[in-house]
């Protein structure tokens, strides 16, 4: 068995020889020393992930691979430093559940959320710190980031979104797109087991702590800018990223501009790497709605404090963004796939613009009782209402609604326990079986066709009508 010592030993020669493996200046750039950087992280892995029992590399050790990953090299550089992030934060997690050891075997373990303080962070303590060095380094993306630093990653993202010309986008747009995934890793790594154990136990002060609530609260960041910065970027790389496809394979038939080895390496890793990023700001928007929601009930609890602050609820950007641009509408849908929060958002878009009774009830999330999906589609029930909804929204819009309600409704129908995973833990089709609601959707689709003759159904519309009717052929 490997002596503990000889590893620490072995650890403190790697990081000993950081400085001297890489280079400092930043100025270096030859393939020697790109061996260098690459030897480097080889041997990190070496003596902290392969070992059964390895020790986690040093903070020294730690920041040097960051800057690596912030520095971009080369595709190898940005590639394996970030895989190596990873695989340091799943064998090392600075946040993790543990067991609390109870004396009662009928009862279930209850669990504590555990904080290894001293673990190396990429974000900067604190979060909100304002300096002139700071704000020099946010540019750069060198080192720790901060609020603000945070900010101006995705702003950068932007701009690679909206770069048109395929070779004009590099290492440093692929660098970047990583390093906004790894840090999306971090800070569901950190939300993640905090909001579990919160669920269990109301205790505000964990979801308080937590690095996405601290980012979000910064008074150095646009949250709302911010928000529209990632469904900017989400909306837009669902269209072009058929685009870089056809660029990458044009580029190849093309003798007038042959690509390199090395940007042909870089074209085909940024298809990959984009449809990541596309996940990796889904998964950002899922955890601000679930901290929205876990901070409804704390402030209902009466939990919170006039320091958490008020922000507005992200549900309510996103149906806002929606409703004044409906050119992000159907390419958001398209690539938000979260069941859970898809049909909270498409119903929730759809209550703004149903006909209320006078007399309403509130549920605890704020939205109206009968916004459901069966609710939703009872309005659909007559011409009088039919014509109410499209009036306001267009006919397109209003059977695109429907297709993307209807298939979130399956994604949560095939889940082991849907109902439990709700936004507000409770039925959005109440009293509706499954025949029932595809039933009401091909109703919904009549009534459509009967108020507006010259509806023309559209592929992803008439895929949601066909699969409606061939559960319904199963089930007679």
């Amino acid at each position: 068995m490997e002596n503990p010592s000889r590893r620490r030993v072995s650890n403190r020669g790697i990081e000993e020889n950081t400085l001297a493996i890489l280079d400092a200046t930043g100025v270096k750039d030859t393939q020697d020393d790109n061996d260098d950087r690459l030897a480097f992280l080889e041997a990190v892995r070496a003596a902290s992930i392969v070992p059964e029992h390895g020790t986690p590399p040093t903070n020294k050790m730690l920041d040097a691979i960051f800057k690596i990953l912030q520095s971009g090299k080369s595709v190898e550089l940005i590639m394996a430093s970030y895989q190596l992030l990873s695989e340091i934060d799943k064998h090392f997690p600075r946040v993790y559940l543990s067991d609390v050891g109870t004396s009662d075997s009928s009862c279930s373990t209850p669990l504590e959320v555990v904080v290894v303080q001293e673990a190396w962070s990429p974000f900067v303590p604190g979060l909100d710190i304002a300096s002139s060095e700071r704000e020099a380094a946010d540019r750069k993306f060198d080192g720790p980031i901060d609020s603000s630093g945070f900010h101006l990653l995705i702003q950068n993202l932007v701009q690679v979104t909206e770069e048109t010309n395929f070779q004009a986008l590099g290492l440093k747009s692929m660098g970047n797109m990583l390093l906004f995934q790894y840090l999306v890793n971090v800070l569901e790594g950190d939300f993640l087991p905090r909001n579990s154990v919160y669920r269990e136990t109301m205790n505000w002060n964990l979801l308080r702590e937590s690095l996405l609530n601290m980012l979000l609260g910064s008074r150095r960041i646009s949250y709302k800018g911010l928000i529209k910065d990632c469904l900017f970027i989400v909306s837009t790389l669902c269209h072009v990223h058929v685009g870089f496809v056809d660029d990458v394979r044009s580029s190849e038939n093309s003798a007038a501009k042959p690509y390199k080895d090395s940007d042909t390496a870089v074209a085909v890793a940024l298809l990959e790497v984009e449809k990541c990023t596309c996940i990796a700001i889904q998964r950002l928007l899922v955890m601000i709605m679930e901290l929205d929601m876990s901070k409804k009930k704390a402030d209902m609890e009466g939990h919170t404090t006039r320091a958490d602050g008020v922000r507005t609820p992200l549900v309510e950007i996103i149906l806002d963004e929606l409703t004044y641009n409906k050119d992000i509408l159907s390419p958001f849908l398209q690539v938000f796939d979260e069941p859970k929060w898809k049909l909270e958002i498409v119903l929730q878009y759809f209550w703004k613009y149903i006909a209320k009774p006078s007399v309403r009830t509130r549920r605890s999330n704020g939205s109206t009782d009968d916004a459901t999906l069966d609710g939703v589609l009872k309005c659909f029930s007559n011409s009088t209402s039919t014509k109410s909804i499209i009036k306001k929204i267009s006919t397109g819009v209003a059977q695109l609604l429907l297709a993307h309600a209807f298939q979130a409704y399956l994604s949560l129908s095939s889940q082991q326990h849907p109902v439990k995973s709700l936004a507000d833990s409770e039925e959005v089709v109440r009293g509706s079986s499954l025949v029932e609601i595809c039933k009401s959707v091909i109703s919904a689709f009549h009534s459509l066709r009967r108020t507006d003759e010259h509806m023309e159904i559209l592929p992803f519309e008439k895929e949601a009508l066909f699969t409606a009717a061939t559960i319904l052929s199963t089930k007679s």
